[in-house]
């Protein structure tokens, strides 16, 4: 059986059974567009099981989908000591749970409500709703955003302050299109580049500098 996120139970269900529904009632053509779209959500909303066997320093996507920009981060991100940012864009065909980049501890994690601008633009990493998460490792600490889009209606979070947290762990996911910001120190090495296309909890995007004992 295929592994579903549970956030998407409703958005299966609902239109499965109205089709059922319409059916009973001759709207054979209406029928078959709900099962279309329930349908749809199944793949939307699918869990696969990942797994990553990449040595401890290794920071790998926070997210299914395609580098969108490598870059520098905003200056509020620069004075908490994470100057780099590697920006992955989601579209409604990627899987859209979100895996922890690093294992570590959650140092700061709240969801801030905002606009609905497509999650390609610049702007839509400060004014969309977004998620913002600081994880603390053995080796370093960085950052992500998960950012609703034009589509997104919600930035689903599952992390809370103070809990641990081990790469490639689920950490949320994002409904209907979006995009999701990584955070990186200086020190990180960036393995990836734009167009680059990911899987969470497996591709590897950076690398810290590891101290040998």
């Amino acid at each position: 059986m295929l592994p579903l996120a549970p956030e998407g139970y409703p958005f299966i269900v609902i239109p499965a059974l109205a089709g059922i529904v319409v059916f009973a009632f001759g709207f054979s053509g209406l029928a078959a567009t709900m099962w279309l779209v329930a349908l749809f959500c199944v793949a939307f909303f699918r869990d696969p099981a990942r797994i990553s066997d990449a040595p401890v320093e290794v920071i790998v996507a926070p997210a299914d989908g395609t580098v969108l920009s490598v870059g520098s981060a905003p200056a509020a991100l620069a004075a908490l000591g994470l100057p780099q940012q590697v920006s992955i864009f989601m579209s409604p065909a990627n899987v859209h749970v979100n895996r922890a980049p690093i294992s570590g501890t959650v140092r700061e994690a709240r969801v801030v409500a905002g606009s609905k601008f497509p999650a390609y633009r610049d702007k839509a990493s400060e004014l969309n709703e977004h998620s913002f998460v600081v994880l603390d490792g053995a080796l370093g600490t960085v950052a992500y955003k998960q950012i609703a889009g034009s589509l997104a209606r919600r930035v689903v979070c599952d992390l809370a302050p103070g809990r641990g947290v081990t790469r490639c762990q689920r950490v949320g996911l994002i409904k209907f299109g979006s995009r999701v910001d990584l955070f990186l120190p200086a020190s990180a090495a960036v393995l990836t580049a734009p167009r680059q296309r990911t899987r969470a909890g497996v591709t590897e995007v950076a690398r810290f500098h590891r101290i040998e004992s």
